[in-house]
């Protein structure tokens, strides 16, 4: 039999010896991604267990302050704005001044009171010594009184005065005990008037003293100034407008009193602890600024639970969804004064979470006041030196006009 020729392509041939290489290649590329898949699952694994799982981080948090608002204690007519948005102001500057015309009179009318009070006072004081005088007298005159009734009795015995002149010696004793008993009970009413009391200490000068300081700080008032350094923002006063107490004119916001309040899952909470360390990055300065601070306090309750209209899940086709707390972050002031954040600006935190000694919640209320002024601290005491003089120049201690008379 002859031999059939090898009609097989040479092309189809060698593709056939090259299949087994490529499935090979194929198959080795498979298996190094693999390796590099488990060795990339196996590093985050172990970063994770040694490094990541002690942070928790969040772009839900926002830069916050103080916005301390500028209200008018009184009512008033505006006649002048120092400042206006955006520019810095120092504590105790003049912001706003109303007219002072209604408040000036009513410290004059005010002044005037307290003097004429202070003066009615000292003549309280004179009646006592009037009605001690008077006791005095009377006291003398019951004792002449008691002596001629007496003589007048001895010769009413032996005969040599008669009975209508004793009768009348009697009642001229009778008229000198009830002038003593009269002038002893207005001594008294008198003298219960000012007992145990000065002329500074006595209640009417006081009440006189008290609106007098009151009209005092009106008047101070219709200048209004900043309780604390800061830049003004949200100014709605205009000239000429009338405010009554109360209205907000403008706030002062300090952006060296600012923090951040971070809003993180309930589901990151577990280990985060007062005074753990923080990063902070802001949008406005993107990671070129890292900001450092610590956890200040932890919110004790949910956004949602503090709503206007809390959410009410007790109907059965509510839809479980993950809250978020508060936390409130303190900045270290560092790295402020060089690039400052403004309020309401967004930032990223990353919290570490390593250490695990500070508490959950405070465990002690705060030692010192958050935030304080004392701008107005010297108004009183400016009100007291007003009050002091007045006294002093009309309780006739500091040389009377008025000479007594010869």
């Amino acid at each position: 039999m002859a031999e059939q020729p090898n009609t097989e392509p040479a092309g189809n041939h060698d593709a056939v010896e090259n299949q087994p290489v490529k499935s090979g290649n194929r198959r080795m590329l498979l298996s190094i991604l693999l390796a590099v898949i488990i060795i990339a699952a196996i590093a985050f694994g172990i970063y994770y267990w040694l490094y990541g799982r002690f942070f928790e981080s969040t772009d839900d948090a926002y830069v916050t302050g103080n916005l301390v608002q500028i209200t008018p204690r009184v009512a008033g007519t505006v006649t002048a704005i120092t400042a206006d948005d955006g520019d810095f102001v120092q504590k105790g500057q003049v912001l706003v001044r109303l007219d002072p015309s209604d408040t000036m009179v009513n410290q004059e009318n005010a002044e005037a009171n307290l003097a004429k009070i202070v003066r009615q006072v000292r003549g309280l004081y004179s009646n006592v010594d009037n009605y001690k005088a008077m006791v005095a007298a009377s006291k003398i005159q019951l004792q002449q009184a008691k002596e001629d009734y007496q003589r007048r009795a001895n010769l009413a015995r032996d005969g040599a005065i008669s009975q209508e002149e004793l009768s009348h010696s009697r009642d001229a004793l009778t008229s000198a005990q009830t002038s003593l008993t009269s002038s002893k009970q207005q001594l008294d009413t008198t003298f219960a008037l000012v007992d145990d009391t000065t002329i500074s200490s006595h209640p009417d000068v006081q009440i006189a003293a008290a609106q007098l300081r009151q009209a005092y700080l009106d008047n101070v008032r219709s200048t209004m100034v900043a309780p604390v350094s800061g830049y003004v923002a949200k100014r709605s006063v205009q000239v000429g407008s009338r405010v009554q107490p109360g209205s907000a004119l403008m706030a002062v916001v300090p952006l060296d009193q600012i923090w951040i309040d971070a809003n993180f899952k309930e589901t990151q909470l577990l280990d985060m602890r007062i005074g753990q360390p923080v990063e902070i990055s802001a949008d406005l300065y993107g990671g070129a600024v890292t900001y450092h601070g610590k956890v200040e306090s932890l919110g004790v309750g949910t956004g949602s639970a503090f709503s206007l209209l809390p959410a009410q899940n007790a109907s059965g086709n509510w839809i479980k969804i993950v809250q978020r707390l508060p936390v409130r972050i303190s900045l270290d002031p560092d790295s402020l004064d060089k690039f400052p954040l403004r309020i309401g600006l967004s930032t990223n935190v990353t919290v570490n979470l390593h250490n695990q000694d500070g508490p959950v919640l405070a465990q002690h209320p705060q030692a010192k006041p958050r935030y304080s002024t004392d701008v107005y601290d010297n108004q009183l005491a400016q009100a007291d030196k007003l009050v002091a003089r007045i006294i002093h120049e009309n309780d006739g201690q500091a040389g009377s006009a008025v000479q007594g008379k010869d």
